[in-house]
């Protein structure tokens, strides 16, 4: 384990049944250009972590039902939600990038925390990573699920705006949500933020949690 703090670029759910096709556009209740956008910057944020010497993680969703508990089969029954991202399928792959040589692949089969995969936390220790950049989908959804646990695990936060979206609620009240609540930092990809964890934050106003 390295004693210099580290940043990782961790990239959520970039794969196609989320990003693009059918499932994608039934889903997403927003301007499917604002989807294109996102997916095709968090692209661009693992080309630029790559060229950064950033480690870059990929977390991906397998949705099949044989995985999923009872709440989940039941809610999905309740509100009509087919599965996706089916393993093996062209939905469950990654969309508009690819992991390299090295980059770990983390996989969460029924629920929206990335750190189910229970590999994943001692892969950042053992990294020495303290400090994650989040990008991908959605972030009132597994975004914000992953960063909750990373917070409350003692991991620095920073959400990059313009690489999520929200699939429920509006973008600006969740990332605002995780700045006064997680002390994220939310920022843009073109600030950079990889090796800045201690950066200031976006303001918010003071108040109870």
């Amino acid at each position: 384990m390295t004693d210099a703090p580290r940043t990782a670029l961790l990239v959520i759910d970039l794969q196609n049944d989320f990003c693009a096709g059918p499932v994608a556009a039934a889903r997403f209740p927003g301007d499917p250009e604002r989807l294109a956008r996102v997916a095709a910057n968090s692209a661009r944020a693992v080309e630029l972590a790559r060229t950064a010497g950033i480690d870059v993680l990929f977390v991906r969703f397998l949705g099949d039902p044989a995985h999923q508990g009872p709440a989940w089969r039941r809610r999905d029954a309740l509100l009509g939600k087919r599965p996706k991202c089916l393993e093996g399928g062209w939905g469950a792959e990654f969309h508009g990038v690819r992991p390299g040589p090295g980059e770990e692949v983390f996989t969460k089969r029924a629920g929206f925390d990335a750190f189910l995969d229970e590999r994943l936390e001692p892969h950042l220790r053992r990294r020495g990573i303290d400090h994650l950049v989040l990008a991908g989908l959605f972030t009132d959804v597994c975004v914000d699920s992953t960063a909750r646990t990373a917070f409350q695990r003692g991991f620095h936060l920073t959400v990059l705006r313009d690489c999520t979206t929200a699939l429920h609620l509006a973008d600006a009240d969740i990332l605002h949500f995780m700045a006064r609540v997680y002390g994220a930092r939310v920022a843009d990809l073109a600030e950079l933020p990889f090796t800045s964890p201690s950066a200031p934050h976006s303001p918010v106003p003071t108040g109870q949690r």
